[in-house]
């Protein structure tokens, strides 16, 4: 081949995709993130948690071979120091990602010892995620497989509702619709109940109700409500593995954000799809449990060994893993940044589990 053909190749070579040898990677970084948090649970401190989370997060993620960029991060609301919007992350070798995080979704799930608080990461191709910068909060209806191709978040509730019953083959009465417990949702609470379904409320942490609403068996069969924006493209990653459906409006909750929402070129009545969120299709998703949920095990602490749960998926195969981890905290602190017997920093250099 001549010189001048091979710099033709070059020039027309594709960017290097994920790799599916990410999978194992992203377990790792969520899984440390869990068990740094899992020292904070039930103790009323949910920014020490949170802390905890991140750093560890932040830590391992910098191990990953990619080269990442943190397009959901903790964000502009928390002033976060590490794993903000535009942080480049991985070890700069291996394929241009955008990466999504989540070092706790539940905070307060977290600090009072509640149900489904999770960390979660989410990894597509480079600029395959929706930016969500304009406004913090997006209106989201949620479904499984069987209902994707039927739901309209412009329709009625109780339509939509008859909808996914018709779908998935059950009476309205049997339809369990997961909402945030909140007083914005007041009016949807009572279409919801008019209609005839039923409710499951949550505290915190959409994304665990949004995936839920997509497992078989989960007894969840929506997801409906206005919730974060970072957290609904993060919903939108693990949906998009599953052949769910999640469909959003933003939602300013003033005449400023609907004037950011303007400015940065969105339209606030347009319904977004699951496409819209997070384009292509090689699009990884990992959750570890912090605390016990119909989701996910939480982290249990034994002698000298802790154990994880969490989820794996990716949407270019469309596997679902379910991972069992033993972890031997001893072993763990050799190499760690992080002491986890105890949960806080320590002085030694190295890499995390």
């Amino acid at each position: 081949m001549s010189s001048s053909s091979t710099a033709s190749h070059e020039t027309t070579r594709h960017p290097e995709a994920p790799d599916r040898n990410l999978a194992m990677d992203l377990v790792r970084v969520t899984e440390a993130a869990a068990m740094a948090a899992g020292r904070w649970v039930g103790r009323g401190d949910k920014n020490s948690g949170d802390g905890a989370a991140v750093e560890a997060m932040r830590k391992l993620i910098g191990t990953v071979a990619m080269r990442g960029v943190v397009v959901i991060g903790e964000g502009e609301k928390d002033e976060a120091p590490m794993l903000f919007n535009g942080e480049e992350v991985g070890n700069h070798h291996g394929p241009e990602c955008d990466v999504a995080v989540d070092p706790i979704d539940g905070t307060t799930l977290l600090s009072k010892g509640m149900p489904n608080a999770l960390a979660v990461l989410a990894v597509a191709e480079r600029n395959a995620m929706f930016d969500p910068s304009a406004v913090f909060y997006m209106e989201k209806l949620a479904v499984g497989p069987e209902a994707a191709d039927v739901v309209d978040i412009g329709a009625p509730v109780a339509e939509n509702i008859r909808r996914v019953a018709k779908a998935k083959q059950i009476e309205v009465s049997d339809v369990t619709v997961c909402i945030l417990d909140r007083p914005r949702h007041e009016q949807l609470i009572s279409e919801v109940r008019a209609a005839g379904a039923r409710i499951q409320f949550i505290s915190d942490g959409d994304v665990a109700g949004a995936i839920a609403a997509a497992r078989p068996d989960s007894g969840v069969d929506m997801l409906m409500g206005i919730g974060g924006t970072p957290e609904g493209i993060i919903t939108a990653c693990a949906l998009k593995c599953m052949d769910g459906e999640l469909q959003a409006r933003l939602w300013p909750k003033d005449d400023t954000e609907r004037e950011q929402v303007r400015a940065a070129g969105h339209d606030p009545e347009r319904i977004l799809t699951t496409s819209d969120l997070v384009g292509g299709d090689n699009v990884f998703f990992c959750a570890t449990g912090i605390t016990d949920g119909a989701l996910l095990r939480g982290v249990h602490y034994r002698a000298q060994r802790c154990t994880t749960q969490s989820l794996m998926m990716r949407s270019k195969s469309g596997t679902v893993r379910l991972i069992e981890g033993s972890h031997k905290l001893s072993k763990l602190n050799e190499y760690s940044e992080l002491d986890f017997t105890n949960g806080e920093p320590t002085a030694r250099h190295g890499l995390l589990p």
